[in-house]
């Protein structure tokens, strides 16, 4: 289990107290922030998720490419939102790409 996981299922139950706490007192900042960190929670869960799945894909590949994939990988752990900027902006130039070929 990632730290992201961790972090996610943490930042979830945070969210749903402040939420709860919020609905109780009325205080719908409280709440706002509370459903926030539950998205928040939610995201970080998931991207731990593709990054365990990930380790899995880096075991099975070639020995000669695991160093530099788990060199990806830490990176990726390090850095999530900097990762997802990169990943979206390879998504849109290779779909850009591939759109003018049509």
């Amino acid at each position: 289990m990632t730290d992201q996981r961790i972090e996610g299922v943490a930042t979830q139950v945070e969210g749903k107290v402040q939420n709860g706490l919020g609905r109780l007192t009325g205080d719908s900042k409280l709440q706002f922030d509370g459903k926030l960190n539950e998205v928040k929670g939610k995201a970080l869960d998931a991207y731990g998720r593709v990054i365990d799945g990930l380790d899995g894909l880096v075991a099975k590949a070639p020995a000669q490419y695991q160093d530099k994939a788990r060199q990806g990988l830490d990176f990726a752990r390090r850095k999530p939102l900097l990762t997802t900027g990169i990943v979206a902006g390879a998504l849109l130039v290779l779909g850009s790409l591939s759109g003018r070929r049509r």
